[in-house]
C-alpha cells in the first residue's frame, strides 16, 4: 500500500509514534458513549485506535490521497470518511444533530479556525481533544495575567474547561515541524448563557486584545465611535462617554481581565450604548 506524502500547503505533519497516537486517541474517553469525529486523519495513525472503541467514528479529510489510503487501509470506515473541508461543514449534519467528541492531530495552520468553529457548535460538542502547536495550546490554557492569555483563552474558557495534557516533541513526526506540539482537552463547562450580548462580548474581547498594549480606555473607544456614527446617521444626538470611560476598569489592559470581567464589561458597554 502506497504511503501518503505529507503536503506542506495542507500543514500536514504525520505522527509516527504509535504510543503517542494511542494516548491522544484515549483522550476522547473523557466523554464516553457518544460518537467521535476526527479531523485530518492522514494515514490513520490515530484512527486505528479510535475505531477500536465501542462508539461510532467518522473522519473528515480534505486530502484526496489520504482519503484513498484510508479507504484501502480501514474497511471498517466504509461510509464514514467525509471528503470535505471541515471549516465549511455544517456540523449538525455529521451525526444527525447528535452530540459528538471532536478530535484530531489538527493542521497547525488552521487550528485556531477549527476552535472558533467548535465554539459556533458548542451545544453539539461537549468535548474537544487533540494535538496542536504547543504555543497555541498554552494560549488556550492561559489564565489572566499571563503573556499568552488572549482572544482564544477568553472565548474558549467562557464555555470550556481546558486541560493542557502533555507536550509532544518534533522528532516523532514526518516531516518534523519546527515547533513543539501539545495535546489538550476542552470539556464543556456548566455555562448555558453568558448573561450578556454574546456577539458584543466576542467583539470586545477581539478589539481589546488586538491592541493589547493599550489600556481598555484607548482600545474600546472605536466601539463608541462606531455607535456615535450610527446615531448621527439616524439624526440622533451623540452621547458623551467621557464619564463612563473614567471607570477604574478602563485603566487596565486586556490580559488583566478574567472571563467574568469581560462579561461585566460587555454589560456595562451595552448599557452605555443603549
Amino acid at each position: 500500500m502506497k504511503s501518503v506524502k505529507p503536503k506542506k500547503f495542507l500543514g500536514q505533519h504525520f505522527l509516527k509514534d504509535l504510543k503517542i497516537a494511542q494516548d491522544i486517541a484515549d483522550t476522547v474517553d473523557a466523554c464516553p458513549n457518544i460518537p467521535v469525529l476526527e479531523v485530518g486523519p492522514g494515514m490513520g495513525v490515530m484512527t486505528q485506535f479510535l475505531i477500536q472503541k465501542d462508539r461510532p467514528v467518522k473522519v473528515v479529510e480534505i486530502d484526496y490521497e489520504s482519503v484513498a489510503y484510508l479507504k484501502e487501509a480501514f474497511p471498517a470506515l466504509q461510509g464514514n470518511i467525509l471528503e470535505q473541508d471541515f471549516l465549511k461543514m455544517d456540523l449538525r449534519e455529521v451525526f444527525g444533530g447528535s452530540s459528538f467528541v471532536l478530535t484530531g492531530n489538527y493542521p497547525y495552520n488552521i487550528s485556531s479556525q477549527i476552535f472558533f468553529k467548535m465554539l459556533d457548535y458548542k451545544e453539539l460538542i461537549p468535548c474537544c481533544t487533540g494535538m496542536i502547536q504547543k504555543e497555541v495550546a498554552e494560549r488556550i490554557a492561559a489564565g489572566p495575567g499571563s503573556k499568552t492569555y488572549g482572544i482564544l483563552s477568553v472565548l474558549i474558557q467562557a464555555w470550556y474547561h481546558v486541560d493542557y495534557l502533555f507536550t509532544v516533541h518534533e522528532h516523532v513526526f514526518n516531516p518534523p515541524p519546527k515547533v513543539k506540539s501539545a495535546v489538550i482537552r476542552m470539556t464543556r463547562n456548566a455555562t448555558e448563557s453568558l448573561g450578556c450580548d454574546e456577539a458584543l462580548f466576542k467583539k470586545i474581547v477581539k478589539t481589546c486584545f488586538n491592541q493589547r498594549r493599550k489600556t481598555l480606555r484607548n482600545s474600546i473607544k472605536p466601539l463608541f465611535a462606531e455607535a456615535d456614527q450610527r446615531r448621527q446617521q439616524k439624526g440622533e444626538a451623540v452621547k458623551d462617554h467621557s464619564v463612563f470611560l473614567q471607570n477604574e476598569i478602563f485603566n487596565k489592559r486586556p490580559e488583566q481581565l478574567s472571563v467574568t470581567d469581560f462579561i461585566a464589561l460587555t454589560n456595562a458597554v451595552t448599557q452605555e450604548l443603549s
